[in-house]
């Protein structure tokens, strides 16, 4: 009968040689980790950064007129209904006069909350509605605003139309980049060199929006009374292209 032996250490076969390749990859792994960390690479040299613009004066073509009123009471119903009624009767009038791009109409926010004491209890609730009327045909929405008189003017603002806007960014934008190329060949000779080359550039524009303060609706409705045009001057809004790059400077 065969008895079973256990092995030794010496009974296992010996481990297979490593292959070369597999050596030569583990040498190469072990070696770049004892490497110090690159320096970082050198900025490059003759690099400007250079910006220039160009602004005009443009006649602003749009107005937008907020109308609103507000309502108080004990109750959170007739206040609504009030507040209601009075935006439905503009909106009337304001819709017969709508024309697209000329005179457009929307409604502003409506908003009805708890008025409270000093206690902090609830003591009424109170409310209001607003209307925007705005557009290119600013003669016939300041008599508009005039002859609404469930709503109260609270505010006035003037501005651009796209159409504007994009016209004065398309006669200006040349002269914009005209003057950054000059800019850019006068830095060059300025500095020795003979030429440049363009790496990077980006051209925008930036009209801040010019707006009227908010008055108080007493004061305005004192401004225009019922059933005349709202007095009107919009004034000019400046627009402005700017250039903004870098070039390298050649020899």
């Amino acid at each position: 009968m065969n008895r079973l032996r256990t092995l030794s250490p010496r009974d296992l076969p010996a481990p297979r040689a490593w292959r070369p390749a597999a050596a030569l990859l583990l040498a190469a792994v072990a070696a770049a980790q004892a490497l110090p960390a690159r320096a970082d690479t050198a900025p490059p040299q003759g690099v400007v950064n250079l910006t220039a613009s160009a602004s005009t004066e443009v006649a602003k073509d749009w107005i937008a007129i907020t109308l609103s009123t507000q309502r108080e009471g004990a109750e959170a119903g007739p206040v609504q209904t009030a507040l209601k009624q009075a935006l439905d009767a503009a909106l009337q009038q304001a819709r017969a006069a709508a024309r697209p791009g000329q005179v457009e109409v929307q409604t502003g926010p409506f908003s009805l909350s708890p008025r409270y004491t000093n206690q902090g209890r609830t003591n009424g609730w109170q409310g209001v509605a607003e209307l925007v009327i705005e557009g290119r045909d600013m003669a016939a929405i300041g008599q508009l605003a005039g002859r609404i008189s469930s709503l109260s003017i609270s505010r006035v603002a003037y501005g651009l139309s796209r159409e504007a806007r994009e016209k004065a960014e398309a006669e200006i934008t040349a002269q914009a980049v005209a003057r950054w190329r000059e800019r850019a060949a006068e830095s060059a000779r300025l500095f020795g060199y003979t030429s440049y080359a363009l790496r990077e550039v980006s051209v925008g524009s930036n009209e801040p929006p010019p707006m009227m303060p908010m008055v108080r609706a007493k004061a305005m409705a004192a401004m225009a009374p019922a059933d005349e045009a709202l007095p009107i001057e919009a004034g000019k809004a400046t627009v402005t292209v700017s250039v903004n790059g870098s070039v390298q400077l050649l020899k």
